[in-house]
């Protein structure tokens, strides 16, 4: 008889090596991969003070790894983009502790990719139950698994509640070649506006320059993390991310991290960080002067152009941001999984869940009717 595998909790990746980790997934999502997760922890980008302590979930059998996800411990939703502030002021109503509460994902990140990383669905469903159950085990109020693929959704069981979200994204279609062709497919105006935009930014004697991690020079790397500085200093946000591990990632993941930078005099004013998957390209941050139409420029169509050439067939360029769909960028649900260990509290959430997703839903249905492609073009005929 078989021995079902056994549950090890680790506090670091530090303690898996890497190629056990990466056979567990396809290597086409690179915020997946150990070099990805790994660096986070060891580059000062995850603190407890900020709500992120690791708790990744691994099941073995003997010395072998067969299933993992990425995994920590929350006491706050800092960094998650699945908003459930509703629901602890809930508990807290309630006099009950909704932190700590476990989450499976990749922190700062609302990609969509897989999150039970295992060799078949045999294995990804031993690992729901293994979150289940270490949650009931150690007194938690709930396990969430954010962002999680499509193929995943029909692994949880009806105990997982669904939560869905909108996020615009870039797809590209057949016969789509260069941005000509892409804006070809575009009404009048949409079209029209894009062109000014980039006219705009030209006028203004701005080059790019596109490198991928292993072309980067210090100068690169140190530019484009002083422009992440300044937006989260625009925003009043705690930046995360350290300098070393953009280094990290250069190092490691030398062709998936893709810079943008925008030169002015041959000096970088602004900048825009990319990683490279399988087929896909996911914008991530940007930052730099505020020049009419730059933004733009930096972050959606310099990625476009780069697609294209490179036969990307996605652009993901990150979350929110209705003003994506006037440059292409069209709407795609996301989906994220909840296990609330208190019953009462489930039911009472099943039903709020089944409401955000009926809104979504009519949300959907309104931007399709503002699509910037026309009549005809949405599917690339």
């Amino acid at each position: 008889m078989t021995l079902p595998p056994r549950l090890r909790v680790l506090p670091s990746l530090a303690q898996v090596e890497a190629a056990q980790w990466d056979a567990l997934h396809d290597r086409r999502n690179p915020f997946v991969s150990h070099a990805f997760l790994a660096g986070l922890e060891q580059h000062g980008c995850l603190r407890p003070e900020w709500g992120w302590q690791p708790r990744h979930l691994t099941l073995w059998h003997d010395d072998a790894l067969v299933a993992a996800v990425p995994g920590y411990l929350k006491d706050n939703s800092h960094g998650e983009f699945v908003f459930d502030h509703a629901w602890a002021n809930a508990y807290a109503r309630h006099g009950l502790d909704y932190f700590p509460k476990w989450l499976g994902a990749v922190p700062y990140s609302p990609v969509t990719g897989p999150r039970l990383l295992a060799g078949d669905d045999t294995r990804r469903r031993q690992l729901l139950q293994a979150i289940a159950g270490h949650v009931q085990e150690t007194g938690l109020s709930s396990a969430h698994v954010n962002f999680h693929s499509g193929p995943e959704d029909a692994l949880f069981d009806a105990e997982w509640l669904r939560r869905v979200d909108v996020q615009f994204q870039w797809q590209r279609r057949p016969g789509w070649r260069s941005f000509d062709d892409f804006l070809g497919a575009m009404d009048h105006k949409r079209r029209k506006n894009i062109r000014q935009e980039r006219a705009r930014v030209a006028r203004s004697g701005i080059d790019f320059r596109v490198v991928h991690g292993d072309e980067a020079t210090a100068g690169d790397l140190e530019a484009m993390h002083g422009f992440y500085l300044q937006t989260f200093a625009e925003y009043g946000n705690a930046p995360a991310l350290t300098l070393p591990f953009l280094r990290h990632l250069a190092s490691t993941m030398p062709r998936q991290l893709v810079l943008f930078l925008a030169l002015q005099d041959q000096r970088p004013i602004a900048g825009a960080l990319c990683l490279r998957g399988g087929d896909t390209l996911f914008g991530r941050y940007w930052g730099g002067a505020a020049l009419p139409g730059l933004h733009f420029e930096t972050c959606y169509y310099q990625g476009i152009e780069y697609c294209l050439r490179e036969g990307l067939q996605r652009f993901e360029p990150g979350a929110q941001g209705e003003h994506k769909l006037a440059r292409g960028f069209l709407p795609v649900p996301v989906r994220s999984r909840h296990w609330i260990a208190d019953p009462q509290f489930r039911q009472a959430l099943r039903g709020w869940c089944a409401r955000e997703e009926r809104d979504v839903a009519r949300y959907m249905q309104a931007l399709r009717q503002h699509s910037p492609f026309r009549e005809g073009d949405e599917d690339g005929t």
